[in-house]
């Protein structure tokens, strides 16, 4: 019992360092998207395209994926694989900056649906403060059975 409960705690430990590793590549393309391309041009450099997809966490990650079971491997995979061939072609291209582009638009959008298939799969990282996501679900009501709405009153001292 407690040796599950041990592999458990580690299965739970990596979906959140694979998460915070998917989450952070996807901020930062979200947010470098325009300047690393003007970097690009400007530049001539691919420095500013390799780092901002550089994977921080998953490489150490990747010994522990044993403990996940193979469908969460699976769908970890096809993230690292798609964005395997967002690195691919930033380091080998020969693209003009407006080529690369375009063609970023179509890599990125596929890592974009593989990354929502691994944030569902996964769940979301932990965030730094350490509150957790709850997942919930809308329940509708008929109005004749709904429940008296609650209100707030403001009541205020006199001085």
């Amino acid at each position: 019992m407690a040796r599950r409960k041990k592999a458990d705690e580690l299965a739970s430990r990596v979906r959140n360092l694979l998460a915070m590793d998917a989450a952070g590549i996807m901020r930062r393309l979200e947010a470098r998207q325009d300047e690393m391309f003007t970097l690009f041009s400007r530049l001539r450099s691919r420095e500013p395209l390799l780092d901002t997809i550089a994977s921080r966490y998953a490489s150490g990650a990747f010994d522990q994926l044993i403990h996940l079971p193979e469908q969460e491997q699976a769908v970890v995979d096809h993230f690292y694989g798609r964005l395997d061939e967002l690195r691919w072609y930033f380091t080998y291209t020969e693209d003009m900056p407006g080529t690369a582009q375009l063609i970023f638009s179509k890599l990125h959008k596929r890592l974009e649906e593989s990354y929502r298939v691994l944030v569902v799969t996964l769940g979301p990282p932990v965030p730094p403060d350490g509150s957790r996501v709850v997942d919930v679900e809308a329940v509708r009501h008929d109005a004749a059975e709904a429940p008296p709405r609650k209100t707030l009153t403001r009541t205020t001292r006199r001085a």
